[in-house]
Parts: C-alpha cells; structure tokens; sequence
C-alpha cells in the first residue's frame, strides 16, 4: 500500500475497551504514513479523547481523520454515558454494550456509502464481527484487528491453565448471549480476508507461524506504539493524562536507572478498595521508588478516606508518585529511570513493556491476561 494515494481505510472502533492508549490509532497512524486515506470511526465521546492524537498526525501532514457516529447506548438499555467497557458500572451491562455496537450498523453503512473516495478496506476489531457484513455489502475487503494472545493447536510450548483462568466466555457456565458473540467473531474472522496483529515476528515466531497454517493471511504490525517517537505523541495517546507529563518526566529524571517500579492495571481491572491498601503498602514496604496508577473508578471514597488517614503520601514523601486517572504509560515505560512495571498483562501493555525493555512483574485478573502471563513467565522468560 506503500505510496498508493487512491487507497482509503476506514478504522471502526467503538472503543470498547477504552484504554489508556490506542493500538488502532496508531495502526491508522501507520497506515496514513504509507500514503492511505485513513477515517477512524468511533463515537463522540472516545473521539474526544484521541482528537489530539488525529490532530498531531494532520499537522505532520498525514491524511488523516475521526469520524463519530452516535452511540444508541440508552436505545439498548444502557445508563447514560455508556460509550465503552471501562464506563460500564458493571460486566452485567457487557451484553447490552455489544447490543449498542450492533445498533451502529446502519449508520455505518450509510456513512461508508457517502465516503468520497470509496473505502479501498474496512479494518475492525475482533468484537465487532457484524462489520464484516457492512463490509460485503458494499464488496469491500476487510481485515480483523486481533491484538490479544490466545492459544492454537500444536502450540511449541507446553502451557497449562487452570478452568478458574480462561476466560468466561470458554467455560459451560458462560451464557448464551456471550456465546452467541464468540460466534460471530468466529464466522466473521473466517470470512474477512485476513488478520492484523499488535505483535511481531522475532517475538513468537513459532505462535506466528502457528496461525498462518489457520489463517493464510497474517500480518504482524506491531508494536504500533512505537510510532509514536516525539514527546507530544507519548503524552497526547488516549485520555487526557492526570498528571502534568512534564512534571512525571522531572519526577523520573530525579531518579537513579532502572529505580522505579510502575504500577498499572489498566482500564478495565476492578480492583477492591481492600486490594488497593494491599498494593500501596507493598509498594511502600518494597524501599523502592514508583509510580502508582489508581484507575479512577477504582479512588473510591474509601481509598482516599485511607490515603488520608494513613497518610500514605506524606510517609512516602519523593519515593513514590501517585497518579489518580489517565497515566501516560509509553512515555513512563521509555524513561531510563523504570526498572518494573507492576502489570495485569493486558495484551498490550504487555507489549510495550517489552518495548521498553522493562522487566515484568505479572498480576493477570481476567480474560486473556492469565493467556498472556503464561507467555511473559514461560515462554520469553528472560529473553
């Protein structure tokens, strides 16, 4: 696709995940620098928080843009607000969200129908199968992003799990309704015309090659956050960051190398207020020093009446930097001065503290963390 300026790609993606960083918006990024038209389209308000991002990329003059469709989240019976996973109050909610997503499909077509040029490829992620069907309708070729660890059969290592750490949507007890999803993603990632990984292939060849014998047509394109290079783009991915970023990198500059332990569990990990006091005085007891991301769902009344009371901060004094929210998490993994990164191996910030080069102390919770753990602790090791 290298230089061919007719080419135009739509990105779809609700966001529903919504994390802290965005592997699609660098994907588009890195499509847009090959000379295609890239649209990402989302909804307002996940448009919102990567409008710098697209911003950024316009001025270095990549054709690049964000298109929002309104989320129908009260149509499918969802709280106000609802426009991806981490805002959900519950995962009971999970099914109405993905109802939501499904809803978007009309208007979907309808602005792919008015796009000028007509899209080349449409690339979704994996849990919007029905895209796949706008897609054929307007005989489009389409790709699946697919950027979470799994395992396939014949796998060259000998990885064991127990039934508490697959996923839900693998085991008897899971409902219909989540099956019913697991299926279409199935059906549609059959009929796309091929699968984009956030990954690559010196990291696990033997997995890569694995899957091509499954899917013929595999393109490894990651790590995609190392397209971002310049201290604007590290600081400007996903949400607003809680924290002054010139203040964090003053903060890490005052520190030895490899000093710093980073503790993060993502967007999505619900974490009880009583698990909360645990980290940080085991952060505490540890004599180093970190940087402590509390997801703010998660800074509850509770944590911060404890925080207080305990006064948590004024005993850490300089040793520790907590951040209450959006963390700028590439910009923290790069600095000299990390030496840990406290992780839920989420997929991909597995992969970027890979990229940095930055060893790994693994907490998986749910989904494919625990698929994604077994492959930091048994497979890469020390590599």
């Amino acid at each position: 696709m290298a230089g061919s300026n007719d080419l135009t790609c739509p990105i779809v993606d609700p966001d529903r995940r919504s994390k802290p960083h965005h592997p699609l918006t660098d994907f588009g990024k890195l499509l847009a620098t090959r000379g295609v038209i890239v649209s990402i389209i989302t909804t307002p308000h996940n448009a919102t928080r990567y409008k710098s991002t697209v911003e950024h990329a316009q001025k270095d003059g990549l054709r690049i843009q964000m298109i929002a469709l309104e989320f129908p989240g009260q149509e499918a019976g969802l709280p106000p607000g609802c426009e991806n996973m981490d805002s959900l109050i519950s995962m009971d909610w999970a099914w109405e969200f993905f109802q939501a997503c499904e809803m978007l499909k009309g208007p979907l077509e309808k602005l792919i129908g008015e796009l000028d040029p007509k899209p080349s490829c449409v690339i979704s992620t994996n849990a919007l199968p029905w895209t796949q069907q706008v897609a054929e309708r307007f005989k489009i070729p389409s790709a699946f992003s697919d950027s979470e660890s799994f395992l396939v059969p014949n796998i060259p290592h000998e990885i064991e799990f127990t039934k508490a750490q697959l996923p839900d949507a693998t085991k008897k007890s899971s409902g219909d309704d989540i099956k019913s999803v697991i299926d279409q993603i199935k059906i549609a990632r059959r009929s796309a015309r091929g699968t984009v990984v956030n990954s690559f292939d010196e990291l696990e060849p033997g997995y890569v090659e694995g899957y091509k014998k499954e899917r013929q047509k595999l393109w490894c394109i990651g790590p995609v956050s190392l397209c971002n290079n310049k201290f604007t783009e590290k600081c400007n991915r996903g949400n607003k960051a809680s924290i002054d970023e010139h203040y964090c990198v003053s903060w890490l500059d005052s520190k030895e190398g490899n000093s710093v332990i980073y503790a993060c569990f993502g967007s999505l990990c619900r974490i009880s207020a009583a698990q909360i006091k645990e980290i940080g005085l085991g952060l505490e007891a540890s004599n180093f020093a970190f940087i402590w991301i509390i997801r703010g769902l998660d800074c509850s009344a509770e944590v911060e009446e404890w925080l207080v009371e305990e006064k948590f901060e004024q005993r850490v004094g300089n040793r520790g930097l907590i951040i209450r929210g959006w963390a700028p998490q590439v910009l923290i993994l790069s600095h000299p001065s990390v030496g840990g990164f406290l992780t839920h191996c989420g997929w991909n910030s597995t992969l970027e503290g890979i990229s940095a080069g930055v060893p790994m102390i693994t907490w998986p919770m749910f989904a494919e963390q625990f698929y994604n753990e077994k492959f930091i602790v048994r497979v890469l090791r020390s590599a």
